[in-house]
């Protein structure tokens, strides 16, 4: 593909998630949930993150804090 090409497409916004873990609930304890309660995820805090990119994993990473915010260090690409 030529930079030409590649220009078209370079201003696209695509969806970034960064998923922490996840967690499978009955719904009984989703409708009880309430401000203050604490889900417990199925991933440890040294575990890497994903990085998804309109939905598709792309990378691992660690999260890190930038100045008062939150970001991701790519630790490792998933090849395609």
């Amino acid at each position: 593909m030529s930079n030409k090409n590649l220009d078209v497409v370079m201003d696209v916004h695509v969806n970034v998630t960064v998923q922490l873990g996840s967690s499978e609930l009955p719904m009984k304890e989703i409708v009880e949930l309430t401000p203050g309660v604490v889900v417990q995820l199925n991933q440890q805090a040294k575990d890497p993150v994903g990085l998804y990119i309109n939905g598709k994993l792309i990378a691992y990473g660690e999260v890190v804090v930038v100045e008062d915010n939150f970001g991701v260090k790519i630790t490792e690409l998933i090849g395609s």
